[in-house]
């Protein structure tokens, strides 16, 4: 349906009126079980069979929310934003649709499926906390959540070809390609919206991540990856702590 939705929207087929509330969380199926972060079972030793299953079910769930993420960006925000915001967004809801598409077949490849697995919430719970405030939505979700993933995903993609798990490493691999874009989209659109409130970028990260993140920044920081996104280690660098 995603992946629809964006074509559509590339050609021209959909009508440029948001003015209809999203809900406060999406459609959700009925497997896998929500569980909060600190509940979720343990993957089991690294490099088993059960622990590569548990993992790419983990990243299967990213890219499920982050498909949901994409498009609440646009619904929720879109009518106060140029048609580009959209743009970019729609498309990158289409491209976390292929991801979890991958991950999901590469599950079924190994014998489970997406939802065999409990998954944790956090994701959302961050979205559904910076909900009225697009400066915090940007921070928060692609240049903290989401930038995370630039700095550990070359490292676990390498334990996965080690492992002798070549096809799920070379997914993450583009997985992670595609990421560094969407980093950017967020860095971009975050100047344009701190621009548009007459404020600082660098104060109104700080402000939005100390407020609504409930976790660490922690280095060590991919900053070749984050400054191919555009994201200067001075908005991150003094988070770190």
């Amino acid at each position: 349906m995603s992946r629809r939705l964006a074509r559509a929207w590339a050609e021209g087929r959909l009508t440029w009126r948001l003015d209809v509330a999203p809900p406060d969380r999406p459609a959700h199926p009925p497997e896998p079980a929500l569980l909060p972060p600190h509940a979720m079972p343990k993957r089991g030793k690294a490099g088993s069979p059960r622990a590569r299953i548990a993992l790419i079910h983990a990243l299967a769930h990213i890219e499920f929310t982050a498909i949901d993420l994409a498009w609440d960006l646009v619904a929720r925000f879109g009518a106060g934003c140029p048609r580009a915001f959209a743009d970019d967004w729609v498309r990158i809801a289409a491209e976390e649709s292929l991801h979890f598409l991958w991950l999901s077949a590469r599950l079924e490849m190994l014998g489970s499926r997406y939802g065999a697995l409990p998954a944790h919430d956090g994701l959302w719970e961050s979205a559904q906390a910076t909900a009225g405030d697009l400066i915090a939505r940007l921070s928060v979700v692609p240049l903290v959540l989401e930038a995370r993933g630039l700095d550990v995903t070359p490292q676990t993609a390498e334990r996965l070809r080690t492992a002798g798990d070549a096809i799920s490493a070379g997914m993450l691999e583009r997985i992670y390609r595609d990421e560094i874009g969407h980093v950017g989209a967020g860095v971009r659109w975050l100047h344009w919206a701190c621009e548009s409130a007459n404020m600082t970028v660098d104060s109104a990260f700080e402000r939005s991540v100390r407020l609504y993140f409930k976790g660490q920044i922690k280095p060590p920081f991919n900053v070749e990856a984050r400054n191919l996104a555009g994201f200067s280690e001075n908005l991150y660098q003094g988070l770190a702590s």
